[in-house]
């Protein structure tokens, strides 16, 4: 057994080929209690296939691997609890409409800056290019300040090449305090950021009094922004140029000097700032020390030479009183230190290295400070995000200990063996500093502020508590946190997490020693992320800040919890059972003496079967099925974390019956399959958790026959009267509905037949004129060109129209005398009539054909010798033309 025991976690395997990562998983999973192998970490498809051999003890034999495998179970109860937890309860944004307040208003965006003043009872806020004051308890508009930037100085911003949808405007970035009567605000001012005063009694901007923001907040709204306001001394970490190339930690304003950062990488090298907290450690201090100020933020690590892209976590912090050196570190910082920040899981090789916000939560003492710090870090091709808590003591014992500096020989970073000088480096000034005579920063040696200048990184690391993150999620985004502190009835202290997504939700989370139970996770807003949260500790109100819209609501929403054991297993401490009212109710309104909490122990058998509790009793629905068919029972389970244990007749139903029952999880719902007569019965589904048991649905079910069986409803006699009237009622709203239909009908008939009608005479159809009237057969005579004649009709062959001197007939007898032969060189006369026969290619060309009129006919009866020889001789000559394209034939 001692051969096992001992392997080493790199010498496990994974289906026979050597990868320790794997075999780190498989360790994690072993060891992980029942709630965890519900909820598993990501492993290969062939996890089924598990094998674990110890290297160098392959030959151990397998009862040793398997008590292994044993003790690591029995011994995994708190190790992986963190791991993608699952909240208790979801509630969706439409159940939160009885008990959450919101705000939004046209054309305003980016709720960004959420500012409490506890004392007065207001709530400001910092959007884009506008300012709010709203009451704390209600939610409601006390004033407005539009604050925009000017058109020329967005034209400007556009004319830099930044874009005037999402940059070029006035974000608000800072807002807080400036003493009893004013607040002091800072906006981007698109990329020329602006800061000044706020009257808080008539909630005005001081707008003759703007001053220049370079160094108290960013150019760009995207980037990353930290300050604090401390006895009238703005503390703040920032990109101090248009181009965000040079990063500063600043102080400016109230009595002392302008300080700042020295700009040099081993300081700062392209920080992204998160948070920033101010602790006076100087109350109550039996060394004299000075108060601090701590800033967080990522960076790109200056200590790894095999990763230059190496990002990393920081925590650093300056002296209040520091007012830098006489003739080194001239207004810059002679206090500045830094050290790294480690959020991980080293058995899992998994560093959370980029830091996405931090919350600082003061306990009773400044000693009792603690750090919450959001982390996000990419593992594999999943996203995940991590909470990790971090205690002041351990941060000062960081600082306190040994230096990192570059070895100039071996060209890497490297721990600084040689001796420390005195006064110590980077300290604040103390009683010991003024008994040697350093009453300042200004009286220090030029050795001592060199070593600092050089050495501004520790070499030790800030490591979490319990060693590991409170709590990992996995594909999500965490963006922003706050904690409260809430005693229980117990007497117990204990910690309220309420963690933001990037997908509008909030989780809800109590700290219990070194694990977390999620006891909820709530929709705040639609696929937006949370912007910005704070919580009113004085008022019991969380406010959220999204891209649209700002939100109120209650830490807790209790009277959701219907049951003692409900109540009990969520394990919130704002909530108790009250045990006379039989309602889960907030702790703060009522006596203790008549309530139940248990939030540390989530066990309910022998605290809420007590003589007088309730049960909830469900009425059972019916259901009526046709034999054959798949019978789907749903059952709404009180939590995410219970399970659904159906009963049948009284009895318990196993978890599975291969061709009978069958509990889909996805669906929550127990699937009857080819429901058959002896399936018919009542039906209980049970919500069970940690051993207790609430009802959850019920159903009383009748199978029925199949189709081919006719089923019968017939009305009692007494009921057929009315019976007559509804079949009468009935025919009558037919009749009337079939009326209505002919009715509907011929309009539209008539409707249609209008149309068609003014369609038909916007239509073009061919025109056709009167046909010429026939007259007897025309007979040529021997002299006549009976190759070029058509003896039926006036054309050509070619279809040109003939109009030839002398070959008309004369008018029968009876008709009007015939005129004079014409004279001979002069143009014939018209016709007095046209007659236009049906156009050939009238549609194509534009040519028709002409005829003559029948009383026209006549006027050359009888022409003239040499006229008649003229003519054949014309038409001799007309013989060769070409007759097969009439379409370019003149007449």
């Amino acid at each position: 057994m001692a051969c096992p025991a001992g392997v080493p976690a790199r010498s496990l395997s994974w289906e026979g080929s050597s990868d320790p990562g794997r075999a780190q998983q498989a360790l994690a999973l072993l060891r992980a209690p029942p709630r965890f192998r519900r909820n598993p970490p990501t492993l290969p498809a062939r996890a089924a296939g598990l094998e674990l051999r110890a290297g160098a003890c392959a030959m151990a034999p397998h009862w040793a691997v398997w008590l292994l495998v044993v003790e690591l179970w029995g011994l995994g109860l708190g190790a992986e609890v963190w791991w993608n937890l699952v909240p208790r309860k979801t509630v969706s944004s439409g159940e939160l409409a009885t008990v959450v307040r919101r705000f939004s208003q046209t054309g305003i965006q980016d709720f960004l800056t959420l500012t409490l003043t506890e004392k007065t009872g207001l709530l400001y806020v910092g959007a884009r290019e506008a300012l709010f004051a709203f009451s704390v308890e209600a939610l409601e508009l006390q004033g407005v300040i539009s604050w925009e930037a000017p058109v020329e100085k967005k034209a400007e911003c556009i004319q830099k090449g930044k874009s005037n949808q999402t940059e070029c405007f006035n974000f608000i970035r800072f807002l807080q305090p400036y003493n009893t009567s004013h607040l002091y605000v800072c906006g981007t001012y698109a990329f020329q950021p602006k800061c000044t005063y706020i009257d808080m009694l008539t909630f005005t901007l001081e707008r003759s009094e703007f001053e220049d923001g370079k160094g108290k907040c960013p150019y760009d709204p995207a980037k990353g922004h930290t300050g604090l306001l401390v006895d009238g001394e703005l503390y703040s970490a920032t990109l101090n140029n248009f181009l965000g190339t040079e990063p500063v930690i600043l102080r400016n304003m109230g009595p002392h000097h302008a300080m700042k950062t020295e700009y040099l990488a081993f300081w700062l090298n392209e920080p992204h700032f998160v948070g920033s907290a101010y602790v006076p450690e100087s109350v109550g201090s039996y060394t004299g020390d000075d108060d601090k100020v701590y800033f967080f933020f990522s960076e790109r690590a200056v200590e790894y030479d095999c990763y230059a892209e190496q990002v990393v976590a920081r925590v650093a912090r300056v002296c209040k009183g520091d007012v830098g050196g006489a003739r080194t570190l001239q207004r810059k910082w002679t206090t500045f230190l830094k050290a790294r920040l480690v959020c991980s899981v080293p058995d899992w090789q998994l560093y959370f290295n980029r830091l996405q916000a931090l919350h600082t939560l003061q306990g009773a003492s400044w000693h009792n400070t603690t750090f919450f710090g959001v982390f996000r870090a990419r593992w594999g091709d999943m996203d995940l995000s991590a909470v990790c808590e971090y205690q002041l003591e351990e941060i000062q014992k960081v600082f306190e200990g040994p230096y990192k500096e570059y070895h100039e020989q071996a060209q890497k970073w490297g721990r600084y063996t040689d001796p420390v000088p005195s006064p110590r480096p980077g300290s604040c000034i103390n009683n010991w500093h003024r008994r040697h005579g350093y009453t300042s920063s200004l009286e220090l040696p030029d050795n001592i502020l060199n070593f600092i200048k050089k050495h501004p990184l520790m070499e030790e690391q800030v490591r979490p508590r319990w060693g590991r993150p409170l709590l990992v999620k996995k594909n999500a985004n965490l963006t922003h946190l706050v904690a409260d502190r809430v005693t229980g009835l117990d007497g117990a202290t204990y910690t309220v997490l309420f963690i933001g997504t990037g997908d509008g939700w909030l989780l809800k989370a109590v700290s219990l020693g070194p694990w977390v139970h999620l006891i909820e996770e709530l929709q705040l807003f639609d696929q937006e992320p949370v912007e910005s949260l704070v919580l009113s500790r004085s008022k019991k109100l969380l406010f959220a800040g999204s891209r649209s819209q700002l939100v109120q609501l209650p830490p807790a929403d209790c009277m959701k919890y219907r049951s003692c054991a409900d109540c009990v297993l969520a394990r919130d401490p704002y909530c108790a059972w009250n045990a006379n009212s039989s309602r889960c109710v907030a702790v703060g309104g009522h006596s203790g003496s008549l309530l139940i909490q248990h939030v540390a122990v989530s066990d309910t058998s022998s605290i809420c079967n007590f003589r007088g509790s309730k049960k909830v009793r469900l009425t059972p629905k019916n259901i009526t099925v046709v034999a054959g068919t798949d019978l789907v029972l749903p059952c709404r389970l009180s939590s995410n974390l219970a399970h659904a244990r159906w009963t049948f007749g009284g009895r318990d139903l196993p978890a599975e019956q291969p061709g009978s029952f069958l509990y889909d999880a996805r669906l929550q719902a127990l699937v009857v399959m080819a429901a058959q007569p002896r399936h018919a019965g009542a039906y209980h589904c049970f919500s069970e958790e940690q051993g207790a048991r609430l009802a959850a649905e019920g159903y009383l079910v009748a199978v029925v026959a199949g189709p081919s069986v006719t089923l019968e409803a017939r009305a009692p006699l007494e009921n057929l009267g009315l019976v007559w009237l509804a079949v009468v009622a009935l025919g009558a709203v037919c009749l009337v509905l079939l009326l209505l239909v002919l009715s509907l009908r011929r309009r539209l008939r008539e409707e249609l037949e209008k149309g068609a009608k003014a369609a038909e005479r916007t239509l073009v159809y061919p025109l056709e004129l009167p046909k010429e009237p026939t007259s007897p057969p025309f007979r040529p005579g021997p002299e006549t060109d009976e190759k070029l004649w058509d003896p039926v009709g006036y054309y050509y062959s070619d279809g040109s129209l003939k109009i030839v001197p002398g070959h008309a007939r004369c008018q029968p007898g009876g008709g009007p005398p015939s005129p004079p032969p014409g004279i001979p060189g002069q143009p014939l006369p018209s016709p007095t009539r046209l007659h236009l026969g049906g156009g050939r290619n009238s549609n194509a060309n534009g040519y028709v054909r002409l005829q003559l009129g029948g009383e026209d006919r006549g006027g050359l009866g009888h022409p003239l010798p040499e006229l008649a020889d003229e003519l054949r001789r014309k038409l001799q000559q007309r013989q060769p033309l070409p007759d097969s394209n009439p379409e370019e034939s003149s007449v």
